[in-house]
């Protein structure tokens, strides 16, 4: 992981359970494992979690006019969500950073009113994904 307080850079692997169905959310987990029914989660061993972040990025997600961005490379595939900070996010998860299409925030929540959802991710994409491709997450927050 690199990180400053304007953006962090989140390295993943892929899996071979990756779906990328969700309707609302994407994931990306420190955990080392993914079942089928993870239909949200893009990586694991994510090398990163919410409770590790700069305290600056963390500051500035927390502005309510904050725009967050995430670039999300596999391959030679690439796509960027955008959404926006909120006040509530905690980034206290020690395992996983979800993105949310809702407003709703818990101390996993990493963005709110996401542009995407795993069901969104180009499809591409997914099967880099799929086939093991590491992922990488890049945040910014302006």
């Amino acid at each position: 992981m690199a990180s400053d307080e304007r953006s962090v850079t989140v390295h993943a692997a892929g899996h071979e359970h990756v779906s990328a169905t969700h309707e609302s959310t994407f994931e990306v987990t420190s955990d080392d494992w993914l079942t089928p029914a993870g239909d949200c989660i893009l990586g694991v061993e994510a090398d990163c979690t919410p409770a590790a972040l700069d305290e600056g990025f963390v500051s500035a997600c927390r502005d309510r006019g904050a725009t967050i961005t995430a670039t999300l490379t596999a391959g030679d595939h690439e796509q960027t969500v955008t959404g926006r900070g909120h006040p509530d996010l905690t980034f206290e998860d020690d395992r996983s950073m979800v993105f949310r299409t809702s407003d709703y925030a818990d101390d996993r929540t990493v963005m709110v009113g996401a542009d995407a959802s795993a069901d969104d991710i180009d499809r591409d994409l997914v099967a880099a994904l799929a086939d093991g491709a590491d992922l990488t997450v890049t945040l910014r927050v302006e």
